[in-house]
């Protein structure tokens, strides 16, 4: 796994709200936590497009 670059995860934002993201490392997700979606990170490079982005369950 390879995570993303530090610098890249502090410019990014929610394309769909464009609010801040948390990078969940153990599932390789970028989080936003007001639209309720994650995207994913594949071979360290963040997926931005909110048809590739899961919708959080009600615990998460």
């Amino acid at each position: 796994m390879t995570d993303p670059d530090p610098k890249l995860l502090e410019v990014l934002v929610c394309p769909q709200t464009r609010t801040p993201l948390r990078y969940d490392r153990a599932k390789q997700e970028l989080i936003s936590e007001s639209a309720r979606l994650a995207y994913p990170v594949r071979d360290g490079v963040p997926i931005m497009l909110v048809d590739e982005a899961r919708e959080l369950g009600p615990e998460e």
